[in-house]
């Protein structure tokens, strides 16, 4: 987690305590926790998006490839036909 271990988790929380106090800090965890369970929503939330974007992407290039396969093979089938016999 963010590189920490267990002596500057512990190190944060005593001196959390000694800033905010015994009394308030665990009201100080829960809303922290709040924010962290917050921002992973959105970061998820953010990353289903470009996912779903890069898929639509895909998907245009693909189609727009079909497109342009389908045109050539007309026009092979076009020159075809104006060859004389």
């Amino acid at each position: 987690m963010f590189g920490i271990g267990l002596p500057e988790l512990i190190v944060i929380l005593i001196v959390a305590l000694l800033v905010v106090g015994p009394s308030r800090l665990p009201d100080l965890a829960k809303t922290i926790g709040k924010a962290f369970g917050e921002f992973r929503r959105m970061a998820d939330e953010v990353k289903e998006t470009l996912e779903e974007e890069v898929i639509k992407e895909e998907n245009l290039e693909d189609k727009t490839d079909d497109t342009a396969k389908e045109e050539k093979s007309n026009e092979g089938k076009k020159d075809e036909d104006k060859t004389p016999v």
